[in-house]
C-alpha cells in the first residue's frame, strides 16, 4: 500500500505516469476506496459542504473519468483505462487530503482568506496532473493532455451547474 502512495504522489508531481500502476483490479479497488474516503473526509471537515455536495461531486466526478475512459479509448489505447482511472482517482485522492491537511493546518495560522488560495491552488493543481495524466496514456506530448484536462474541467463545471444552480434569493422589501 506505501508503494501504491508513493507511486500516486510521484505522479502527482509528475514524475511518472499512470503505467506505474500495476495493472489489477485488487489495487483499482484500492483506489476507488482511497477516493471515496478522501471525498467522505473533505465533505466531513469543510463546513461548506454537505451530502448534496458529495454526492454532486461523486456525479461530476465520474462524468469526467467518463471523459477520459472515452478519450483513452478513441485514441486506441483501450488497455490503459484500468491504469489510467485508477491514477485520476489515486491522484484525486491525495489532492482531495493535502486540500484537507492545509485547510485544517492553515486556517488557525493565517485565516480563512490564505488558506483558501492555498486549497484552490491545491485542487486546480488535478488539471496539470490529470492532463499529464492523459497524455502519457494516450502518448501525446504534455500539452495535448493539459488542453484535454481543462475540456474536461469545464465540462465538469458546466455539469455541476446544471445539478447544483445558484438559488435566487428573493429579497422582501417593507415599506
Amino acid at each position: 500500500m506505501l508503494a501504491l502512495i508513493q507511486t500516486l504522489f510521484d505522479i502527482v508531481r509528475l514524475r511518472k505516469g499512470p503505467d506505474a500502476i500495476p495493472h489489477s483490479r485488487f489495487v483499482f479497488g484500492l483506489v476507488v476506496v482511497l477516493w471515496l474516503i478522501s471525498s467522505v473526509v473533505m465533505t466531513v471537515t469543510t463546513e461548506e459542504l454537505n451530502l448534496r455536495s458529495f454526492l454532486i461531486g461523486l456525479v461530476v466526478g465520474l462524468v469526467g473519468l467518463a471523459c477520459y475512459a472515452a478519450i483513452v479509448i478513441l485514441a486506441g489505447r483501450g488497455a490503459r483505462i484500468l491504469q489510467t482511472i485508477a491514477a485520476v482517482l489515486g491522484c484525486g485522492a491525495l489532492l482531495n487530503l493535502m486540500f484537507v491537511v492545509g485547510n485544517l493546518l492553515l486556517t488557525p495560522l493565517v485565516g480563512d482568506n490564505p488558506t483558501n488560495i492555498v486549497v484552490t491552488l491545491i485542487l486546480f493543481w488535478s488539471i496539470p496532473v490529470e492532463g499529464h495524466i492523459i497524455a502519457r496514456a494516450i502518448d501525446r506530448h504534455w500539452y495535448a493532455g493539459i488542453v484535454i484536462a481543462m475540456a474536461v474541467f469545464v465540462f465538469q463545471l458546466i455539469i455541476f451547474g446544471l445539478l447544483n444552480p445558484p438559488t435566487a434569493a428573493v429579497a422582501e422589501t417593507t415599506g
